[in-house]
């Protein structure tokens, strides 16, 4: 072969490791979350800023480095030609075949599977190389151009959007990370509860209007103070007209300062506190905001007509994020009894989607929140004790009813009708 042959097959041998480089680098950035790039950096690995910066916008590296393997490839397959062309076509034909073996093995499969293999580390390693030529000013028009072009193929936000990452993918990283032992089952709890902590309205955590310890206006301070000793709690809503005409909140301090200063007989009116009213529908995480920034620990909670729904408490919000805290002045009952043979005892305020998530089952949802609110709802009228109820596949029974109030709701696999016997 003459000189000038043999530079051709030496610069065919650098186009093929150079399509290998950029294939490595195609597989391994695209592989590379936003999230890895920016601990990599935090770890202070060399060329993670670089990398962080790519990964951020894959739009500005992804198109010139495939055109750069096409490229590579292209023309080394008119080398190719060029050079065993003079020894017939037999010879160009078996040099070919050579070329896709040595492509696919060396440009392609052994670079691409090493990638997968090493996503960080030839991530970070391709990472500068990649960086400076996505800098270079030919390169960046050329890939405005190409994104153009892809944009007006495929009409839309195409790659100008970015990846991101949804709520369902990142509770699937946390569920695997806690089956590779990564994080604790207690922390993957807390992950998931700060999720669907957003999601959550007032009217999902507040103390309904039943349930609530209210006092009126023109009551005596010394009375108001057996209340709350009664009811161990440090904050008290006072009405005047009815509970849903609020006019304030007593404070339990204000009470004992007021009867260590011999105003015992007084009216809690004149004691009160400014209330805060919120809507049932705001959403829990801006009601905490709120609860930080104007400092207050209790909010009474108003339905769309004005009237009142219940009450949350600071102590509320955290408890959805932490689970139930119980205090001396908590009576505790299980929120959930297994009864065995598959059945569940619950309380009727339980959410039906704690239910579904227990159960694995599938329980309609409306404009109830509660297990209670679907048994009222299918029912049509106010359960006596006993009464039951069946909706997919599982039986509701009302065991306790208070008035005309649901307290627990024992749940049973329905028992599916037994076939008709041929004749």
């Amino acid at each position: 072969m003459t000189p000038t042959e043999l530079v051709l097959l030496g610069v065919i041998c650098a186009l093929i490791l150079l399509a290998g480089f950029f294939a490595m680098a195609e597989t391994s950035l695209t592989r590379i979350s936003r999230i890895k790039a920016i601990t990599l950096e935090e770890e202070g690995r060399r060329g993670a800023k670089k990398l962080a910066r790519l990964v951020e916008h894959p739009e500005h590296f992804l198109n010139p480095v495939l055109l750069l393997v096409l490229m590579c490839h292209v023309v080394a397959s008119i080398l190719v030609g060029l050079v065993f062309d003079r020894f017939g076509a037999l010879v160009v034909t078996v040099a070919t075949v050579a070329e896709i073996a040595i492509i696919f093995v060396l440009a392609e499969a052994a670079p691409k599977t090493w990638a997968v293999q090493h996503a960080e580390r030839a991530a970070l390693l391709a990472a500068p190389a990649v960086s400076a030529i996505s800098n270079l000013l030919p390169i960046r028009l050329l890939a405005r151009a190409l994104i153009g072009l892809s944009n007006w193929i495929l009409p839309g936000k195409g790659l100008k959007q970015g990846p991101f990452v949804s709520e369902e993918e990142l509770l699937a990283t946390v569920d695997v990370a806690t089956e590779d032992e990564v994080i604790e089952h207690d922390e993957r709890r807390l992950i998931h509860s700060i999720i669907e902590f957003g999601d959550t309205v007032v009217r999902e955590v507040m103390v309904p209007r039943p349930d609530m310890v209210a006092v009126e206006g023109r009551d005596k301070v010394s009375d108001v103070i057996e209340v709350a000793i009664a009811a161990g709690f440090s904050r008290i809503p006072v009405y005047d007209q009815g509970i849903d005409d609020i006019v304030g909140i007593i404070f339990i301090k204000d009470l004992m300062r007021a009867e260590r200063e011999g105003k015992a007989a007084e009216e809690v009116r004149n004691l009160v506190r400014e209330a805060h009213f919120v809507p049932e529908t705001k959403r829990v995480t801006e009601l905490l905001r709120e609860m930080q920034r104007d400092k207050f620990h209790i909010a009474v909670v108003v339905d769309e007509y004005g009237g009142t729904a219940g009450l949350v408490t600071l102590e509320d919000l955290i408890e959805e994020l932490v689970g139930e805290i119980v205090d001396e002045f908590d009576v505790e009952e299980p929120g959930v009894e297994e009864l065995g043979n598959g059945d569940v005892r619950v309380n009727a305020r339980m959410p039906i989607d704690e239910v579904n998530d227990l159960l694995k089952a599938d329980l309609p949802t409306g404009d109830w929140d509660s297990v209670g609110g679907l048994v009222f709802n299918l029912l049509g009228h106010v359960p006596t004790e006993g009464e039951a109820v069946e909706v997919d596949g599982h039986r509701l029974v009302a065991e306790k009813v208070q008035g005309r109030r649901i307290g627990r709701v024992r749940i049973t696999k329905a028992e599916s009708p037994a076939p008709a016997a041929a004749e």
